[in-house]
């Protein structure tokens, strides 16, 4: 308990419970060891995104909120923990009385994990811009640092039951953002989260699984060897602690986490009441990037995509358009444009005198130069140019295109 803790009881309770933590990840520096103990009963305590919760936590701090927690006075407590009723406020208190942190740090560094809170070096600071939501602290496994990680990271987020077209965007997207050394945020569900990571694994890169569970808890189960690499080659990181389980109000919830840490999102195949929607939107409101990757006017699946272009979003269609977003000034995207022509390459005289050629048929160079607005003069110049480079032929005294030289069908409405 941290009140027994707190009063050096001579249990070595604290003592037992961040050394257990700390070995090896340096993730105590900056943090009282009493701060960190109890921030890690908090998780057991205050619901993720819970801003009740948060705001007493600024007010109080997280050893004082904690005697107050588990104070034998439930007046005093009542007295500064305020807004919220009697009976949740018990609800707390007998959270705050069951928690054990040295039991769950020691659990986290059974798995080779570790906890990491505000004040820590390795604690992503933009997961601040949450203000009272933010989460209490981060419960890791892997090695990466996960600070330096999130400075340079993109989520890649989309629909569970995505189609093969949203699942092979995902991974080209996954492998081409981590080739260009970006870290690939996901939630490891199926579908479009899956695929991201695994594009990322893939191409050699980092990626990161945000989870609504404890992280010693695999969910999906269908995910087993997906969240194992994970944690082998990246980091799997949430907010609840070991053996936390996974609820719809904790996926929701988790997405807030997803939207903060990185520097913008992208949602791949979302229907209109997605998960994934719910992600774009707190980026927006963070002021995060938010994109999103077009599919068939008629898929359900993209509508949810569709109307976030049609807003505040940003299409992209790969990972070069991505980083030119979120990235640094002069991370550009290659040129887009169509195939170059021969006939690109004519001078402006050059390319009139040929679009005045008939599709059939042949033409003098007198009627040339008035489909062309020259002088005969300066058609015939032209033609004899256009004959050298093989786009026109004399026939007796008139002109007309070569077989292969003819106009592409849909030139007239602005083809190529």
């Amino acid at each position: 308990m941290i009140g027994g803790a707190a009063e050096g009881t001579g249990e070595g309770t604290v003592e037992g419970a961040v050394g257990g933590a700390g070995t090896g990840t340096g993730s105590g520096r900056g943090v009282d060891e009493l701060e960190r103990l109890a921030r890690a009963a908090l998780t057991r305590v205050i619901e993720p995104g819970d801003e009740d919760g948060g705001r007493w936590l600024r007010e109080c701090g997280a050893v004082e909120l904690m005697r107050r927690l588990t104070s034998a006075d439930f007046e005093e407590a009542a007295e500064v923990l305020t807004g919220v009723t009697g009976k949740r406020l018990g609800g707390y208190r007998m959270r705050a009385a069951a928690a054990d942190p040295a039991r769950d740090l020691a659990a986290v560094a059974a798995v080779g994990g570790r906890f990491v809170c505000p004040g820590d070096e390795e604690w992503p600071g933009q997961l601040d811009d949450l203000g009272d939501g933010r989460p209490v602290g981060l419960w890791v496994r892997g090695r990466p640092h996960l600070r330096m990680w999130a400075l340079r990271s993109v989520a890649v987020v989309g629909a569970r039951a995505c189609t093969s077209y949203g699942a092979h965007m995902a991974a080209s997207l996954g492998a081409g953002l981590a080739e260009r050394g970006w870290v690939v945020v996901s939630g490891a569900a199926f579908g479009v989260d899956g695929a991201a990571h695994r594009g990322a694994l893939a191409a050699g890169g980092a990626t990161v699984a945000v989870l609504a569970c404890g992280v010693d808890v695999v969910y999906p189960r269908g995910h087993a060897e997906l969240i194992g690499r994970i944690a082998e080659q990246g980091l799997v990181i949430g907010e609840l602690p070991p053996g936390g389980h996974p609820t719809r109000s904790r996926f929701i919830l988790r997405n807030r986490v997803i939207a903060a840490l990185t520097r913008g999102t992208v949602v791949v195949e979302a229907e209109y009441r997605s998960g994934s929607l719910v992600t774009a939107r707190s980026a927006q409101r963070l002021g995060r990037f938010t994109m999103g990757v077009p599919g068939p006017a008629t898929s359900g699946l993209s509508a949810g995509v569709h109307e976030l272009l049609r807003g505040e979003g940003l299409l992209v269609t790969d990972a070069a358009e991505v980083v030119e977003l979120v990235g640094d000034i002069g991370d550009l995207a290659p040129a887009r444009r169509g195939p170059v022509l021969p006939r690109d390459l004519l001078d402006p005289v050059a390319a009139l005198v040929l679009e005045s050629l008939p599709a059939r048929g042949s033409v003098d160079a007198r009627g040339v130069a008035r489909g062309a607005g020259t002088t005969p003069e300066d058609a015939l110049g032209k033609l004899y140019e256009l004959h050298s480079l093989g786009f026109v032929e004399r026939l007796g005294d008139g002109w007309q295109l070569t077989p292969g030289a003819a106009r592409p069908a849909n030139v007239r409405r602005g083809g190529t």
